[in-house]
């Protein structure tokens, strides 16, 4: 774990091992909340989904889809809040959920041009709030099957 100036920068893993065929990995970055950071979170993106065997373009649109929902969710976020972002990886598809503490708490809008190409990249998305006024976005995008 690495601080700089009062932000944490963590990356923590779970249990299982998506290469042994046992269980499932996670792995969660916490990041400052600030554009500087989504190249971390890009390039771990590509990384996990290249462990689970995606195309090159299932890859890039993940990391596509992954850097648009923190780019929604940043619009919004409290000053001085961290991004977090969970990746859970199964044998045959990747959950990425992004979350950010925000003052007002509002879901992003299901009826945008962002929301539309952010569920053509990822495949399945959906989004949350709790009652901390955390907005969460989860995506899900399944390994294409083989030809």
């Amino acid at each position: 774990m690495a601080e700089r100036e009062g932000t944490t920068t963590t990356v923590g893993t779970d249990t299982g091992s998506v290469l042994g065929g046992a269980g499932r990995d996670v792995v969660v970055l916490r990041l400052p909340a600030a554009g500087a950071y989504l190249s971390v979170l890009r390039t771990a993106t590509a990384s996990l989904a290249s462990r689970l065997d995606f195309t090159i373009d299932d890859i890039e649109d993940l990391r596509i889809a992954v850097d648009e929902a923190c780019a929604m969710l940043l619009t919004q976020a409290m000053a001085g809040a961290d991004l977090e972002c969970r990746f859970e990886l199964t044998a045959d598809a990747i959950d990425v959920a992004v979350s950010v503490l925000t003052l007002d708490g509002q879901e992003p809008s299901r009826d945008t041009f962002a929301w539309t190409v952010l569920t053509a990249l990822a495949g399945e998305v959906d989004s949350s709030v709790d009652a901390d006024n955390k907005v969460t976005l989860v995506l899900h995008k399944r390994k294409a099957d083989d030809l």
